[in-house]
């Protein structure tokens, strides 16, 4: 995350370049171009434009001809008074560049008892949900005798002959597989999504 500086003394803007720089890690930094004491000039707003920076100022302003560069180019000011709030906001900031952490969620499981094919969608399995529900477009597993035989997404889900979005727990439904057409009966489908946890910087 590339910053510029600005400051009302040299004092203020000393510390808070140290607090931000402190907020670095091994995946995530933040990287201060420029700093000075005084108000955001034109300057200051072209050289963000130019490396892609947020200019943070601590009790000064900018002048009104930077405040209309800014605007009709993008670049993003933020003005502080008190540095604990600027080193918040600079810390979220970063935790937005943070790759987000992936979490599998198990949705539910579905027992095979036949299969049969149905013209243009090829071959179904006819199934039983054991646990949870089933849902259209979810990653899946198949496992026969607890292993894992394809792999793959759910791209078919019906009920009776009609399109279902879900199909829940102590229920029939017929489930299409893609890229797979070799079901037995007991093979089990296991249902699961993949959630994306936002991560914090410790």
């Amino acid at each position: 995350l590339d910053i510029i500086i600005k400051g009302d003394v040299d004092g203020s803007i000393e510390a808070l370049s140290d607090s931000l720089m402190e907020l670095s890690t091994k995946e995530v930094s933040v990287k201060i171009i420029h700093r000075s004491v005084g108000m955001i000039t034109e300057s200051d707003v072209s050289l963000a434009a130019a490396s892609r920076a947020i200019i943070v100022s601590f009790n000064v302003t900018a002048t009104p001809e930077a405040r209309t560069l800014s605007k009709s180019i993008g670049v993003e000011m933020r003005n502080y008074s008190i540095i604990y709030e600027a080193i918040q906001e600079v810390k979220m900031a970063l935790e937005g560049l943070l790759e987000p952490t992936e979490i599998e969620k198990a949705l539910g499981y579905a027992e095979v008892r036949e299969q049969f094919k149905i013209p243009k969608l090829g071959v179904i399995a006819g199934c039983h949900v054991t646990n949870g529900k089933v849902v259209r477009n979810a990653m899946l597993r198949v496992r026969r005798n607890n292993d894992i035989i394809h792999e793959g997404r759910l791209t078919s889900l019906k009920r009776f002959k009609e399109d279902a979005a879900e199909v829940l727990e102590n229920y029939e439904c017929g489930i299409g597989v893609e890229g797979f057409n070799d079901f037995i009966e007991n093979d089990i489908i296991e249902v699961y999504e993949i959630k994306e946890i936002k991560r914090k910087l410790s």
